[in-house]
């Protein structure tokens, strides 16, 4: 439905029909042409007329008419749709006073207006009462209805920011605050809409708020967003309750450094009474730098030479050597090929393949992050020659492309915005389909959807014309990123060129926060915003110095993404032990210990045959890859698909599945592939089985080789007493041993 024209400032009805009639209207039992019968004049000019847009639309939407579980479902409710939250007042003013021919309003005898009359529970109403007759917002409506309806006051001001108070809380257990929440309107005027706005808590044991603002601190302690929304936009309180074991700045002061995140981090810690865990031992650190880095097991020499090696900057040294690793493009090529790889059946295998080639040929130069996004934002040509146009070939339409491309390199979920004001931020559908506009000018020619194999290429270039508009309300939108300026259309530049010279801005809010945010989770477990690409007011980053910290930093070494890597691993939070100590236990989001992460599929399949020294076999691979290679999710892999790797079908980007399972659990159990690798002839078990080497170094040969650490003492007892046992060769010792080691958690998941 296209979005009517405003109406006029007010309307009041010129025949006044009572008795039978009137009751008749109230319950929607008149014709159609009854109800359009009741015309309309102007109400007496004068002070006092009640907005539509800034008084009705309020107290509707606090009554929760406007929420997503009543009337401004997708579809509706009773054939009555509101926009969510009434973030589109102009729609809901068709929707309440015109749609239906008017039948909600009656003119001559407002009290009985079916739109009344059900919100207060004098009809059926399945959401049941929700105003009380003769309280404020039944007055109001009733002097509206009186007044003609009118939509808006002539020259009154729009509503353009709402701001709460207090915008922080350091509060006690049980403590109470009241919220205040001020509009702030164009003409400069301010409000207090406190009463009408709406308050959400983001962790109702820590701190719980009322509908009226009022805030109660909980028993935990930590960290609560407080979302205030009022007319469709937003605000937000933090909360923060200290913990009662508050430590002494000394022992803070005592803490490594070993770089600036050391520091911020610390002083999160200490504002909560937390304090980090211990060092991770070499072994640790080395086995979780090298999955991380590079995806791969230190081999049992490489791990042996580390632990013995003395020397201060070992750690140091290590970092630098893994991200000069052949294996380091591999290994980030498939995290980037979930974000942006699409489904090879939709886009062709050979436009998937160059896209995949193109990715770890820029991460082996290391080429800059933002000349990376660049050439994908600004992809011209064939699909059967330039990798980056793949992205284009699938996400075709730019609606598709804004959603994507704001995800992917801003952090923002703009998707909700695509069909109305998103619930939980400022963005709207001009947001979104201003970000649209960017991508309206590009042309295609060839074949759209490919043939299994790879079909006819495609080719796609900036055309110079084309427009998007929006949905509602038909009006041509002009590019414009979120919270960027205007970049109107310029002849013979392409749009895209122009947003990325904004992305890639140092001053841009977003570019750079998103990738270092998103590299961090992949090195720490969690992102300093959770999840990762959903950056919004009302989903505060855990430690802002830090993230703040990390953009700059990363911005000045010129978009280095194995800098922005080498500072992490570098950092003295990175290589703490997962241990915790009795003041983090509970803590999972300020870094005080690192975080247990279970291996992704890929690495896992190649720690396994790393281990037992026989590789797997993919189709179109060559022989001896490895499973960070593969370049589609369709090559055929059983253990791949148990271990979560994602749908082939999925849509970009993937959400991988981190939990273990039960599947899982039974797959590296039962399944007879890794039965047949640890029995192989060709593998290492069986060559260590016919090595004459005595049994206590075969073990720790194993232990080094899976764990990166040697077997401790009631290990290596347990090990040898098992080689003793009646009935038990070595060879089924070993191979035994093999299979305890790799279904182990120690061995599954990175510490």
């Amino acid at each position: 439905m296209k979005r009517v024209p405003h109406p006029p400032p007010h309307r009041s009805p010129s025949l006044q029909r009572t008795g039978l009639l009137a009751l008749l209207l109230a319950a929607g039992l008149a014709t159609a042409k009854e109800s359009a019968a009741t015309a309309t004049t102007p109400a007496a000019a004068g002070a006092g007329l009640v907005s539509f847009r800034n008084e009705v639309m309020p107290r509707l939407t606090k009554a929760g008419c406007a929420a997503g579980n009543c009337h401004a479902k997708p579809e509706g409710q009773s054939n009555f749709k509101l926009s969510v939250f009434g973030y589109d007042p102009a729609q809901d003013y068709h929707e309440i006073v015109r749609d239906l021919r008017g039948r909600r309003l009656f003119f001559a005898a407002p009290q009985e207006s079916l739109l009344l009359r059900k919100a207060t529970g004098q009809m059926p109403h399945e959401g049941g009462t929700r105003i009380q007759p003769g309280d404020d917002t039944y007055r109001l409506l009733v002097r509206w209805i009186e007044q003609g309806a009118p939509f808006e006051v002539p020259s009154e001001p729009s509503l353009q920011r709402v701001e709460v108070s207090p915008p922080q809380i350091r509060a006690k257990r049980g403590s109470k605050t009241q919220l205040k929440v001020t509009g702030h309107f164009s003409d400069g005027s301010k409000r207090d809409v406190s009463a009408l706005a709406e308050y959400l808590s983001q962790d109702k044991e820590l701190a719980a708020v009322g509908e009226h603002g009022l805030v109660e601190a909980g028993s935990l302690w930590g960290e609560a967003v407080i979302v205030v929304r009022y007319m469709g936009l937003v605000d937000i309180c933090r909360v923060t309750q200290p913990s009662p074991m508050a430590q002494p700045a000394q022992r803070y002061r005592q803490l490594p450094v070993n770089n600036p995140i050391d520091s911020l981090v610390y002083a999160r810690l200490q504002e909560f009474g937390l304090l980090p865990s211990e060092p991770s031992s070499d072994a640790e650190f080395l086995r979780r730098v090298s999955l991380d880095l590079i995806g791969r097991l230190p081999s049992a020499a490489r791990a042996r030479a580390f632990l013995a090696d003395n020397h201060p900057q070992k750690r140091q040294r290590l970092i630098d050597e893994l991200l000069e690793d052949s294996n380091y493009a591999d290994h980030w090529a498939v995290k980037w090929g979930d974000l942006i790889r699409p489904n090879p059946s939709r886009v062709g295998v050979k436009p998937v393949y160059l896209l995949d080639d193109w990715l770890r040929s820029s991460l082996r130069a290391n080429k800059p992050y933002d000349r990376m996004v660049r050439e994908l934002l600004t992809a011209e040509g064939s699909s059967h020659e330039y990798g980056p146009v793949a992205v284009w070939r699938d996400k075709r339409e730019p609606v598709d492309a804004a959603g994507f491309i704001s995800q992917i390199f801003l952090g923002l979920r703009l998707e909700c915005a695509k069909c109305h004001h998103h619930p939980s931020e400022k963005w709207t559908q001009e947001d979104y389909y201003r970000m649209a506009a960017f991508f309206s000018q590009m042309k295609r020619k060839g074949q759209g959807i490919s043939a299994p194999i790879s079909g006819e290429p495609e080719f796609w270039w900036y055309g110079g014309k084309g427009e998007i508009t929006h949905p509602i309300t038909d009006e041509v939108m002009l590019p414009k990123a979120p919270d960027g300026p205007s970049m109107p259309y310029v002849e013979g530049q392409d749009p895209r060129a122009a947003l990325a010279d904004w992305m890639t801005s140092s001053s841009n809010p977003f570019f750079a926060r998103a990738i270092v945010n998103r590299l961090w989770a992949e090195m720490m477990g969690r992102g300093i915003v959770e999840p990762v690409d959903d950056f919004r007011l009302s989903n505060p980053p855990s430690n802002e110095p830090l993230l703040a910290w990390l953009a700059q930093d990363f911005i000045s070494s010129g978009f280095d993404l194995k800098h922005l890597l080498r500072r992490i691993a570098s950092s003295q939070i990175y290589q703490l032990s997962t241990q915790p100590n009795p003041t983090n236990v509970a803590d999972n989001r300020h870094f005080s210990r690192s975080l247990k992460r279970r291996l992704s599929a890929e690495v896992l399949a190649d720690a396994v045959s790393d281990v037992l020294g026989v590789r797997d076999s993919f189709s179109g691979l060559a022989a001896e890859s490895r499973a960070v290679q593969t370049w589609n999710h369709k090559l055929e892999s059983h253990f791949l698909d148990a271990f979560g790797r994602p749908n082939a079908s999925q849509e970009c980007p993937c959400e991988r599945e981190r939990k273990p399972s039960v599947v899982q659990a039974l797959h590296l159990m039962n399944s007879q592939d890794l039965q047949g690798k640890i029995s192989s002839a060709q593998g290492k078990i069986v060559g260590m089985v016919n090595s004459k080497r005595p049994e206590p170094q075969l073990v720790s040969e194993l232990y080094l080789a899976a764990y990166n650490r040697l077997p401790a003492a009631d290990e290596l007892r347990e090990a040898l007493r098992y080689f003793s046992l009646p009935g038990i060769s070595r060879q089924t010792a070993l191979e035994d041993l093999a299979w305890s080691l790799i279904n182990s958690a120690e061995f599954v998941f990175n510490h």
